[in-house]
């Protein structure tokens, strides 16, 4: 199971910053004005061997001062349902607020573990402050300094103790795992349910209907695979939550727990920021992914609009752009079994392994034809290639001066590898290492 940490807490109290400290790199953007981070933040941090996503709510927050309770109150509840665990960031150089008091009153009537995160406590005036916030009542309660990392290990510490064990799931590791990503109300619902023969999942035309990730086990015209997809009703006073923070979550936990994911996008609204938003979380996984062009049967179509579409998708998602792209109607079941074939061809690929021998043979040869360009006089000898022993398709070069290759260079002998073995629709990872 995917495990997901979310951070809430009221605006500029540092949620971002803990945020960087915490996945170890400056990915959201700092400011000391309120509500500066706009887009969705999520990452990915492994500590005492647990790995999990961490989500900055900050990035969800509105900007306008008359919605921040109303907003900040939606992720709270949105964190409860769908968090293993959540940090409650504070400000000890504020104390106590409203806003605090409100939140900590939401927190405690959930059973999530919840972790309260004092923040910008460096030095000893602000220790002794910090004290206050015990009154809020959380048992596992942190006086951190987000901006120098003080405290941030015990809290981390405390995390993943708490976060339960990966390998919940009683699947069959043997057979492949699709997940059904892609904006709110694109039919992934609905495709499952085509795809089952059977209302597995509550279909609605309120974006967003769907819940907690379920896994629907498919074996049926010799084909078998289990299908990811997210499934239950939300109550209707939660209609008009955050969509963006709720899908992402959702997104994030198919994602993690996926071999291939079926990016499902809308053809008559195009790609759209959070259709790329999810390919790069696709990519950056290093899961298989098919795009899924839905709604096809509302399209007008002339001579060339699929070949037109396509072109548009690619130059989109380019660099990466050996992905099968399929044209389906889930209401008319158009090509939904294609997709599913296709989603398995993925998979090989995916799993795929190439001897070594055969490999040198093939790469050699395509070094020699075009080796790399020298560095100020330093000539780049390519001596050898291997596999390496991973879950997806990552190569290592053995050369004398590995740092001078250039990221051109690695492009083309990705192109090559792409053009001599299949690896259609998944990320190839190439490093170079000195012999």
């Amino acid at each position: 199971m995917s495990q997901v940490v979310a951070i809430v807490g009221r605006p500029n109290v540092g949620k971002s910053t803990l945020f960087n400290r915490m996945i170890g790199e400056r990915k959201a953007i700092i400011d000391d004005i309120s509500g500066v981070t706009r887009d969705r933040i999520y990452g990915f941090t492994e500590w005492n061997g647990r790995k999990f996503t961490l989500i900055d709510t900050g990035g969800f927050v509105k900007s306008s001062d008359d919605v921040f309770e109303k907003a900040i109150r939606t992720q709270v509840e949105i964190a409860i349902d769908e968090a293993q665990a959540i940090i409650f960031c504070t400000d000890v150089t504020t104390g106590i607020t409203d806003l605090d008091e409100e939140v900590a009153r939401m927190l405690r009537k959930s059973d999530k573990p919840v972790f309260l995160a004092v923040n910008k406590v460096d030095n000893n005036t602000r220790h002794l402050i910090a004290n206050e916030f015990w009154s809020l009542g959380f048992e596992d309660t942190f006086f951190i300094s987000a901006m120098t990392g003080s405290g941030s290990g015990d809290l981390l510490d405390a995390i993943t103790e708490v976060l339960p064990e990966e390998n919940e799931l009683d699947v069959d590791p043997e057979l492949p795992r699709f997940a059904i990503v892609g904006q709110p109300n694109v039919g992934k619902s609905s495709l499952t349910n085509a795809l089952m023969g059977e209302e597995r999942n509550i279909v609605t035309n309120i974006p967003g209907t769907t819940r907690d990730a379920i896994y629907s086990k498919y074996d049926k015209y010799g084909k078998a695979f289990y299908l990811i997809d997210t499934a239950g009703i939300r109550k209707k006073s939660r209609v008009h939550e955050d969509l963006e923070f709720y899908s992402v979550i959702r997104a994030v936990k198919a994602i993690e727990e996926a071999d291939v994911c079926f990016l499902m996008i809308d053809a008559v609204d195009g790609v759209e920021a959070q259709d790329m938003a999810i390919f790069s979380l696709i990519l950056k996984r290093k899961k298989g992914v098919v795009i899924l062009v839905n709604k096809w049967d509302l399209v007008t179509k002339e001579t060339n609009t699929a070949r037109d579409i396509e072109k548009k998708i690619k130059d989109k998602i380019a660099p990466f752009n050996d992905v099968p792209i399929v044209f389906v109607s889930v209401l008319e079941k158009q090509r939904i079994f294609k997709a599913i074939d296709i989603g398995m061809e993925v998979w090989e690929n995916r799993k795929r392994k190439i001897k070594t021998s055969k490999l040198n043979d093939v790469m050699q040869e395509v070094i020699e034809r075009n080796p790399p360009p020298a560095h100020r006089g330093k000539f780049i000898k390519i001596k050898y290639v291997t596999q390496l022993p991973v879950y997806y398709p990552s190569f290592a070069f053995f050369c004398n001066n590995p740092k001078y290759v250039k990221a051109s260079y690695k492009n083309y002998l990705e192109n090559q590898m792409r053009k001599h073995f299949d690896f259609t629709g998944v990320p190839i990872n190439i490093y170079f290492r000195e012999k």
